[in-house]
C-alpha cells in the first residue's frame, strides 16, 4: 500500500485567458462579487496570458502519522503565473489563512514560514497539474456568464 502523501493540495482553476466578459451578475453572492473584484485586479495587474486563477483551494500538511493529529489546513485564493512557455509556474501570488490545525497552536513566525511553504507546495502542484495538461485552453463560462467564477 502506498504511503499517504503528508501534503494534500486541491484547487479549482480559472485560466484568465478563457474570460470573455467582466460584468458580474446583479444578484451575485457577497462571495462572487468579492472573488471578481480579485479577477478583475489580477487581469489588470498580470494580464490574461499565462495567468491562472486558483478558488474553492486548500492545502493540508500532515507532520504525524495520524489522521487526527499533528495538521495544519490552509485555505488559499489568488493568481498563479507560468513562464513564457506555460510550463512551469513562476509566481504564485496567494491569499491564505490558517483554518484548523491539531498542533497545539501554531506561533505567529512559524504560520508566516508554513504560509512560504504554502506557496512553493502551490507552485510544485501547478507545475504537476501543467504538466498533466489540465491547464491549457478556454474553460467552459459556468451559468453565470462574465467571470465565470
Amino acid at each position: 500500500m502506498p504511503p499517504e502523501p503528508s501534503i494534500d493540495i486541491a484547487f479549482d482553476c480559472q485560466p484568465l485567458r478563457s474570460i470573455a466578459r467582466l460584468d458580474v451578475p446583479l444578484d451575485a453572492s457577497d462571495k462572487l462579487r468579492h472573488r471578481a473584484g480579485l479577477i478583475k485586479g489580477a487581469l489588470e495587474a498580470f494580464g490574461a496570458e499565462r495567468t491562472y486563477y486558483l478558488y474553492n483551494a486548500r492545502c493540508v500538511f500532515r507532520f504525524a502519522n495520524s489522521e487526527i493529529d499533528g495538521i495544519c489546513r490552509f485555505e488559499f485564493e489568488g493568481v498563479v503565473r507560468t513562464d513564457a512557455g506555460d510550463r512551469k509556474c513562476e509566481l504564485a501570488d496567494l491569499e491564505i489563512h490558517l483554518v484548523s490545525e491539531t498542533c497545539g497552536g501554531v506561533p505567529d513566525g512559524a504560520k508566516e514560514w508554513l504560509f512560504e511553504r504554502v506557496r512553493e507546495a502551490v507552485r510544485i502542484e501547478f507545475d504537476r497539474f501543467l504538466a498533466a495538461g489540465q491547464g491549457g485552453g478556454r474553460a467552459e463560462l459556468d451559468e453565470l456568464g462574465g467571470l465565470g467564477v
